[in-house]
């Protein structure tokens, strides 16, 4: 079991896995653990490469939360699968959860968990030499429809070094 583990939400990984990324995870932080019902949500489109991607990512593991789920705690806008991730990360102490989410973001700052998003992990990726580049990953998220704000790009690109 790890000490202080990542915690991932659904969105990240869809969108790294959109990306072809997975990996990124693994090679910043060595393992990341998420709740059965986000590897519920993830595989929920019925998708076999998707599947396959989980079954390809170790580093990926799916945790079954003790005790089970009560999302009902929770305020509204948060979602199952990000209750399960802050019920995961109380559980277990964790270093960072990865959350796209605005509301859930908001919530997770108020309990005290340290949050990044997808483009918080391509950005590491970036500064750590394994992505050469932001702004072609920022482009095909946009281009399937991933919702990322003009000033999350443009702070994104600025920390970066790369031109909008």
């Amino acid at each position: 079991m790890l000490e202080n583990p990542v915690i991932s939400n659904t969105s990240p990984l869809v969108g790294l896995w959109t990306l072809g990324h997975l990996q990124l995870l693994r090679d910043l932080y060595t393992e990341v653990l998420i709740p059965e019902e986000v590897q519920d949500e993830f595989l929920a489109t019925g998708e076999l490469t998707r599947e396959q991607a989980l079954k390809n990512a170790p580093w990926i593991r799916s945790v079954v939360l003790t005790p089970p789920l009560d999302d009902t705690t929770y305020p509204n806008g948060i979602h199952r699968g990000e209750a399960a991730v802050f019920d995961l990360a109380k559980e277990r102490g964790a270093q960072l959860v990865i959350l796209d989410d605005l509301e859930a973001r908001r919530y997770a700052k108020r309990i005290g968990l340290p949050t990044k998003g997808t483009v918080g992990v391509l950005l590491d990726a970036k500064r750590n030499g394994l992505i050469d580049a932001l702004k072609p990953l920022l482009d095909i998220l946009l281009e399937k429809g991933v919702r990322l704000g003009a000033s999350l790009i443009n702070e994104a690109l600025q920390a970066a070094g790369e031109k909008h």
